[in-house]
């Protein structure tokens, strides 16, 4: 039996009423510079914000630049970020990243997809956090809130992978939504429609009482 999913029209009007409720337009992560931004996303995976935020202040202390982390050895770095998730293999993408940035992009972040990703330990969603958050691009990045609530709302397919998440989501709306739309639907999961039972109900009303009010303007 094929799933009931949402018309680009109706997507819309949740991602409105989501973006209406969590209108912040950028990361939870603290960064000054595309370089801090591209290593505290590398560090976010499979680790909360909160986590890489205690992390991250000493880390770019010891570390400010490329030049200066490529120079260090990984385990230096690991010491750094060990209270994260993964702290050794990630510590050995950060210096093999800022070597390449050296090497390949004289000490530059790049700003598109195929650069970024050609990064050591950098995937497509990474690049596109760095892309939309950090370049202000438009790029649909997603994680696991994004998965989470876009099946729970049936806008994607439920067998969806994160590629396929993304080609229908940006298929579904405008482009100039596209990176207001991760960063609300991020917050909306992350602190609404949690990953926990809860009742979803709540979730619906929330965003259904947005919506009638966004109506009657």
């Amino acid at each position: 039996m094929a799933e009931d999913l949402l018309s680009a029209e109706e997507c819309q009007a949740y991602v409105e009423a989501m973006i209406a409720l969590y209108p912040q337009s950028d990361s939870d992560l603290d960064y000054h510079n595309h370089f801090e931004l591209l290593c505290a996303v590398m560090l976010s995976a499979q680790t909360t914000d909160k986590a890489v935020n205690k992390v991250t202040p000493a880390l770019f202390k010891a570390y400010p630049t490329p030049e200066d982390m490529q120079k260090a050895s990984p385990e230096a770095i690991a010491d750094k970020i060990k209270t994260i998730g993964l702290y050794r293999n990630k510590a050995k993408f950060l210096q093999a990243t800022a070597e390449s940035l050296v090497n390949d992009f004289s000490g530059q972040v790049p700003d598109n997809l195929t650069d970024l990703t050609s990064l050591p330990g950098v995937g497509r969603k990474t690049a596109n956090v760095v892309l939309g958050v950090g370049f202000s691009q438009a790029s649909f990045p997603v994680d696991t809130h994004i998965a989470r609530v876009t099946k729970r709302f049936n806008m994607v397919p439920e067998s969806a992978n994160p590629n396929k998440i993304e080609k229908i989501m940006t298929e579904k709306l405008p482009e100039n939504m596209w990176r207001q739309a991760h960063l609300s639907i991020l917050h909306f999961g992350r602190y609404q429609c949690v990953a926990r039972k809860h009742d979803h109900q709540e979730c619906l009303d929330r965003l259904h009482a947005v919506m009638a009010k966004q109506q009657e303007n």
